[in-house]
């Protein structure tokens, strides 16, 4: 187990995970990323001022890998290239031309079977941005002047064992959010560490989907030495914390988080799958503007690029849509509103598809035809057209928490999951959604707790006092009169409707537990006591942090009413959607 749980709030409880491998062999271009990287950017030709209104270029095959079109490097046809309003495909040279306008930022879709190159920071390279007389004065200084346009910006690609893999795995993290160095040390003891441990997402990359910083823009370099130690490409899509919030126009707002990471929205392919990465925070909705005074929704041209961007996808392959902020989600279901939805879904219609989104802090894995009472307006009977999932954030509950002898904050956020990274293991069309919590291998995917009355009363005491609770003495005790009101909760932080969970207590008969939230149209999230997880709200009211009173993940287990004073082990068997098993056990007590 790892150790966000040590000392007097531990479960007494070993885990194993029956199923896949946690990580796949590496592909041969994944052996030894650091010397065997892509590295190189895009080729941007310039030439004297002129009323050009198209830019044109090249997208070719860099076969010597020093980013410049060479005798001998053919143009690649039937490629996807856009300048954020437009998509138009590569002619039988390799040649595109796009209509040409001022703050455009034009970009290559990736296509499977080769890899744009990577910065000395491991950040994909394959855009450019065009705003002449660059960004209004901004705090974070924006886009520099870019001048005319120039007379051609070429894009290289270079052949990729691991991008024309069927086999991918997409490492996905959400809300880095670095309010100050210490917690960019947190982030890099954290997650980081972990993701420069593995080898299995050079194809793919990582993907990070938003409040990349926490409103301070000048960390952004710290993020981009973070990525350093990454061992795939790294890519970024904005939230609202990475806003330049002096930017009132609606035109620049994330004018510094394009200069330092590319473009608000774009898709790229991996396998047989193409990542959408979209931008879905709106800013300002209001004059004078607010730090809160944003909304979620896409814009018209964004609208417009991703209907073409999507029709220019095969039938054949699968779309992931990321985003910052989720396009439906469960903790805040009656309130909680995305513009142009019911487009989205149009544009989306028959497509095998799978929506990531942050922004929470929790995990929450909602799938095709789950439903809400908040979600009916939009929805109708028909429920969830497709998977969506939340991913838990990398800072967790924003570093707070007690920091573990690894060097990162416990952070359980407010579901009561860990801090870490989802990972997509993808085989040609098929995609299973894999949690790892930070500091851990994948094996550990739940938490199991005593919720009694002893416990809910505790909770209700100190839920307005966190960080200052004390202890309980045995949390995992239940008095032999209570066990009628007292059940086994197991938060299996990735289940979902199709999961399962079994309970065997004392090696006895295998009892199937019970999911508090039923996911149909007269559910509403349950909140209160009743409805925690008493591992997470135990580490969060004694160490500090978030409140965890609700989630979509809870199953519980009433305790048999006549079991002996004494010690008992409850074996827990969680299977989740894809049917992997994962079992852990819990010893807990019952005293007069």
């Amino acid at each position: 187990m790892p150790l966000r749980l040590t000392g007097a709030l531990a479960l007494i409880a070993t885990s194993v995970m029956v199923g896949p491998a946690a990580t796949a062999a590496p592909a041969p271009d994944e052996a030894d990323w650091a010397s065997s990287a892509y590295r190189g950017g895009v080729d941007v030709v310039n030439a004297p001022a002129t009323n050009q209104q198209t830019l044109d270029g090249t997208v070719f095959d860099d076969k010597n890998r020093n980013s410049n079109q060479e005798p001998g490097e053919p143009g690649m046809p039937g490629v996807t290239v856009s300048n954020g309003r437009d998509v138009v495909t590569t002619d039988g040279q390799g040649r595109y031309d796009l209509p040409a306008f001022d703050n455009m930022t034009v970009f290559v879709t990736q296509p499977r079977g080769y890899q744009v190159p990577v910065d000395e920071d491991n950040i994909a390279q394959f855009f450019y941005h065009h705003l002449p007389e660059g960004s209004p004065a901004l705090k974070y200084g924006g886009i520099a002047p870019t001048g005319a346009l120039p007379d051609k910006v070429n894009f290289p690609l270079a052949k990729s064992h691991s991008t024309q893999s069927p086999e991918q795995h997409c490492a996905v993290g959400a809300d880095v959010q670095t309010y100050d160095q210490k917690e960019v040390e947190f982030a890099r003891n954290g997650v980081f560490a972990d993701l420069a441990a593995r080898t299995d997402y050079a194809g793919c990359g990582a993907l990070f989907i938003g409040d990349i910083v926490g409103d301070d823009l000048s960390l952004y370099p710290q993020t981009r030495e973070l990525t350093s130690m990454l061992n795939g490409p790294a890519r970024f899509l904005p939230g609202n914390h990475d806003l330049d919030f002096d930017a009132l126009d609606g035109e620049h707002e994330f004018d510094t988080f394009r200069a330092q990471f590319g473009p608000e929205y774009y898709s790229y392919d991996a396998g047989k799958a193409h990542v959408v990465a979209l931008s879905n925070i709106q800013y300002p909705t209001q004059i004078p503007a607010k730090k809160s005074s944003y909304a979620y929704g896409l814009g018209e041209r964004q609208l417009e690029w991703l209907r073409q961007d999507i029709a220019s996808v095969p039938k054949d392959r699968a779309i992931v849509i990321a985003s910052h902020a989720p396009l439906h989600e469960f903790y805040y279901s009656n309130s909680y509103t995305h513009a142009q939805i019911e487009e989205i879904y149009k544009i989306l219609k028959g497509r095998e598809v799978v929506s990531l989104a942050g922004h929470t802090h929790m995990s929450e894995n909602l799938r095709q035809g789950d439903l809400m009472a908040g979600w009916t307006d939009t929805l109708g009977d028909a429920g969830l057209p497709f998977t969506h999932l939340t991913v838990p954030a990398v800072s967790g509950q924003w570093y707070n928490g007690r920091v573990l002898e690894e060097g990162f904050p416990s952070a359980v956020q407010r579901d009561g999951t860990p801090p870490g990274v989802l990972t997509l293991d993808i085989k040609n069309t098929e995609i299973h959604e894999r949690f790892t919590a930070t500091g851990d291998d994948g094996s550990d995917q739940m938490a199991l707790g005593i919720n009694s009355p002893a416990y809910r009363a505790w909770f209700d005491v100190y839920k307005n006092q966190r960080g200052k609770a004390p202890s309980p003495e045995n949390p995992n005790a239940v008095v032999q009169g209570d066990l009628g009101e007292s059940w086994l909760t197991t938060n299996f932080w990735m289940g979902s409707t199709g999961s399962t969970v079994k309970v065997s207590i004392d090696g006895g008969e295998t009892t199937e537990a019970k999911r508090t939230q039923t996911m149909t149209a007269d559910d509403v999230p349950l909140i209160g006591a009743e409805y925690t997880d008493p591992a997470a709200t135990l580490e969060q009211l004694v160490h500090g942090g978030g409140l965890h009173d609700r989630t979509s993940h809870l199953w519980r287990l009433e305790l048999p009413a006549n079991l002996a004073v004494g010690e008992h082990t409850a074996t827990v068997t969680a299977t989740d959607v894809h049917d992997r098993e994962f079992t852990e056990t819990i010893t807990f007590e019952v005293v007069k």
